[in-house]
């Protein structure tokens, strides 16, 4: 399996939305895509290159992905190991945020950012966040990460169960907005927005009626869908 190339940049290439460069290593060139953002970057032909490497096989393929970065690297790997995501989506997902900014987005389920990227849809935004939220906290919070400290999110974000209205009340409120089309990480996110933002005062909060909670949710569920 190949992990790494250090060679010359002999070549680029680009087609429709695929980006990819040739490395000459000792003799033998590998062909490589990349992210979009890196393949602008690039630097004049015969510059020497390092990249971190991603190998494919399939049964009619071998394909390389190139990455400046090992932590992009990893990044891309689980990305792609989230079931509808394929390789081009997930290289969409890295060329549209840094690595820092897609790892927050994942783990503090910001749908809309992680919308941004070509082919990503509300569905497959929070499926990323669902399966990747608490890995990535536990892989990039605790160093060793993109270096950026991110072992705060949690607890900026708010963790499900531990805000909002608790027993009968909260039972009711998530029914609700279920029976209105709401997916659970939306209800859930709402919840923790309506305290944070203080929509509802904080000494009242837990007494606060179903009807309360339910009209600040809408409210702001309808502001993340404006």
């Amino acid at each position: 399996m190949i992990g790494w190339l250090q060679g010359q940049l002999a070549d680029r290439w680009q087609q429709n939305n695929r980006c990819g460069l040739l490395l000459v290593c000792q003799g033998v060139g590998y062909e490589l895509q990349v992210v979009r953002r890196h393949w602008d970057q690039l630097p004049a032909n015969g510059t020497e290159l390092s990249l971190h490497i991603h190998q494919a096989i399939r049964e009619d393929s071998w394909t390389l992905y190139g990455f400046s970065e090992r932590h992009e690297r990893d990044l891309f790997r689980e990305l792609v190991a989230v079931s509808g995501v394929g390789p081009q989506m997930a290289l969409g997902l890295l060329g549209s945020l840094h690595t820092e900014q897609l790892v927050r987005a994942i783990i503090q389920a910001d749908l809309r950012l992680l919308s941004q990227a070509p082919g990503v849809g509300k569905r497959t935004a929070e499926r990323l966040s669902v399966e990747l939220r608490a890995r990535l906290q536990e892989r990039f919070g605790a160093g060793g990460g993109p270096g950026d400290d991110l072992s705060d999110l949690d607890s900026a974000a708010g963790a499900d169960g531990n805000q909002g209205p608790a027993g009968a009340v909260r039972e009711e409120v998530q029914l609700t907005l279920s029976a209105l089309g709401y997916e659970s990480l939306e209800i859930n996110r709402a919840l923790r927005a309506v305290v944070a933002q203080g929509q509802l005062d904080q000494a009242g909060a837990e007494a606060a009626n179903a009807e309360a909670w339910l009209r600040e949710c809408l409210r702001w569920l309808s502001r993340q869908a404006a």
